[in-house]
């Protein structure tokens, strides 16, 4: 009866510990699903005086969401004002622009947008900062905005942005008082596609000038070139064309940290 009594023993010590490990284990991934990504978009619709429309570019969402939202990652969408965000470069020939503005749920999330105080950092691993002329107007001064994203970066996430969305970089200054892309190797619209489009004196301020102003290392390949830069949990993009490719970067980096992601 002792030697029986004994196997018994193991045998419920060896389920309770087992169960205690799937426990744990379950544990810790929904916790890591919970982390999920902060895409930034414009609630700006108009360039300058023009009376010409904008927005967010909408391959410049659609292309990292894609390939962060088929990684598993669950995305939110917030804009400087919150609510529908106006949309620019609508091109339902490219299949995952298509993609993106049939899925109920993403296309209901980027016309019903947070605002910034609805955001908690705390629940995001990563934020990226969608282009589109927009952005020029309204992304640089938001100080709620750079407020999340300085979190986020600082609790070890990743910070990704491409075309004209990097306006949104130029005024995150980080816990130390130093701009976040200070010294960082960073790429974006380049002053030679603003002029290629005309728009050098509409919008407020010529991007690559202002990130070197704010003491980046900037990088650019010729016009309408795929460019993506990565330094120390940042990842930019230098246009529409760079999209995806930011996509990709920003997932690798988020590989990086060991987040993992579960069904």
């Amino acid at each position: 009866m002792k030697t029986i009594s004994a196997g018994l023993m193991v045998i419920v010590g060896c389920t309770i510990f087992t169960a205690c490990n799937q426990t744990t284990a379950q544990s810790v991934n929904q916790t890591k699903m919970e982390k999920k990504i902060l895409f930034v978009v414009t609630s700006h619709d108009q360039k300058g005086d023009t009376e010409v429309k904008t927005g967010y570019y909408l391959s410049e969402v659609s292309h990292p969401w894609e390939i962060l939202h088929s990684a598993g990652y669950e995305i939110d969408f917030v804009s400087p004002k919150g609510g529908k965000a106006p949309v620019d470069g609508f091109n339902m020939d490219d299949p995952v622009n298509k993609k993106f503005w049939n899925d109920k749920v993403y296309r209901n999330k980027v016309e019903n947008t947070l605002k910034p105080s609805e955001v908690n950092p705390k629940d995001y691993i990563a934020i990226h900062y969608a282009g589109g002329h927009g952005t020029m107007w309204d992304f640089a001064d938001n100080e709620k905005i750079a407020e999340i994203a300085r979190q986020i970066y600082e609790s070890n996430g990743v910070v990704s942005a491409v075309c004209h969305g990097p306006a949104g970089l130029v005024n995150i200054k980080l816990g130390n008082g130093k701009y976040l892309v200070d010294g960082k190797k960073v790429n974006a619209f380049t002053n030679e596609e603003e002029v290629a489009v005309k728009l050098e004196n509409v919008v407020p301020f010529l991007l690559e000038t202002k990130l070197i102003e704010r003491g980046v290392k900037f990088e650019k390949s010729g016009l309408w070139q795929k460019h993506v830069t990565v330094d120390q949990r940042l990842v930019t993009g230098q246009n529409p064309q760079s999209a995806e490719g930011v996509g990709q970067a920003t997932l690798k980096e988020l590989q990086k940290l060991n987040v993992v992601v579960t069904e």
